[in-house]
């Protein structure tokens, strides 16, 4: 029996894929922390304005490739992928030591946009044919726990920076990421489905009645075009798309601005209101990824709808806790709506990808997540530069509490529409 046939290789992948996930989010956040100690050295990254350029365009990038990533991931070896993505943005990290100008480590920072957006639409993708029975949702919800350990562990850039270097810490953590590579290598493989037949439940009422029909897998790959096509004719992509959008204002505000939100409303400093802004968040996450995974996947064994449920419940649970976060003046209530928030987002983040695997065939599925991947972050960019300005009028707290409206929009629309037949369309 080889590896990939046993009982425990899918949770091995996703074990796997957690530590690239981890190193994915780690590598992109530790120049936001070492601004100061790479200014030392080239002084236009300590400048607000070209600083934000080397900021904006990663996330330019990311969203532009994500759909050309998710189109490639759906017709080539997903491992060669991931393993290839991870070597290209890990010799990118290392090679940031080496800068002594702007243009180059802005180069760079482009270079990392292209190589990191080719991992996620591959990874989730990959990780939802190994699971497509009842663990689906905790799978991929603890896959992106990775990513928020990695958001919090890219914190510490500037600690590192300042016991070693800049320099340093650039080329070993890339040096890191190029030897798990080659670990990946080793151990991971790629699945694609290829049953001719298999079981589809189908719901028979409003009640969760649930029967099993027969239905015939297609094998052959779907041309690019008609892949979209496909994906843009289907009025659910469209709503997934807009209440992954809409998660994405207030995802991209917390990690941006709520540690200055923190510091402005209960007046602590910066070296607290960081890590009480970030840490708040990234564990009540993963409580949310813990709770919401198990409830998804028990509860769409007894209706179909369960999964858009749990994610609607995590959403619901983001508005008042934005507006408390954002009009609180009051450390306990703040914090205590953080880790509210991050709780909804857990619930809500482990079930987007198994929702879109209700209505999107297995063979478009990284298409169709590399499109809401691309709406989430022109979300995040755009949110991020209206909150700056909302920030110097000092109504920054303000910003917050309106992005509820937007999510009370959005759980409306995935409760009305989102009606699937199938856990797992083929």
């Amino acid at each position: 029996m080889t590896l990939q046939q046993k009982k425990f290789y899918p949770w091995l992948v996703v074990g796997l894929l957690w530590i690239v996930a981890l190193l994915n989010y780690m590598d992109r956040q530790m120049l936001s922390t070492m601004q100061h100690s790479i200014g030392q050295t080239i002084p236009l990254v300590d400048n607000a304005k070209y600083f934000g350029y080397l900021m904006a365009i990663f996330l330019w990038i990311y969203g532009f490739m994500s759909p050309i990533s998710g189109a490639i991931a759906d017709r080539l070896n997903r491992k060669w992928l991931i393993v290839g993505s991870l070597g290209v943005w890990s010799a990118v990290t290392s090679l940031m030591a080496l800068c002594t100008d702007f243009t180059s480590i802005f180069c760079l920072r482009a270079l990392m946009g292209v190589s990191e957006a080719l991992y996620i639409p591959a990874a989730l993708s990959l990780i939802a044919d190994y699971f497509t029975g009842s663990s689906r949702s905790l799978a991929i919800g603890i896959h992106m726990t990775g990513l928020y350990m990695g958001q919090a562990l890219g914190g510490f850039g500037a600690t590192a920076a300042a016991a070693w270097s800049w320099q340093d810490t650039f080329h070993w953590f890339g040096i890191v990421g190029l030897i798990y590579a080659v670990v990946l290598v080793v151990l991971l493989r790629d699945k694609r489905n290829s049953q001719v037949v298999t079981e589809v439940p189908e719901i028979d009422d409003s009640e969760g009645g649930v029967t099993v029909t027969q239905t015939r897998k297609d094998q052959g790959k779907i041309p690019v075009l008609k892949g979209f096509a496909m994906i843009f004719s289907n009025i659910a992509f469209w709503v997934i798309l807009f209440f992954f959008a809409s998660s994405s204002l207030p995802g991209w505000s917390t990690k941006n601005w709520l540690p200055t939100l923190f510091a402005e409303n209960l007046g602590l400093e910066p070296g607290v209101a960081g890590p009480a802004a970030t840490i708040s968040i990234a564990v009540a996450s993963f409580i949310g990824v813990m709770i919401g995974g198990p409830i998804s996947d028990r509860w769409v064994k007894r209706n179909l709808r369960g999964r858009v449920y749990t994610s609607a419940i995590g959403l619901t649970m983001m508005v008042p806790a934005l507006i408390f976060i954002g009009l609180g003046h009051n450390a306990f209530t703040a914090v205590g709506a953080a880790l509210f928030f991050g709780v909804g987002y857990g619930m809500f983040d482990t079930n987007t990808m198994p929702i879109l695997c209700q209505f999107i065939p297995d063979k478009l599925r990284a298409s169709a997540y590399g499109l809401i991947n691309m709406s989430g972050v022109f979300a995040g960019a755009l949110v991020t530069q209206i909150l700056g300005a909302w920030a110097e009028g000092g109504n920054l707290g303000l910003g917050f509490a309106l992005m509820s409206g937007i999510l009370i929009i959005a759980v409306l629309l995935q409760l009305i529409v989102l009606k699937p037949k199938t856990d797992n369309m083929q």
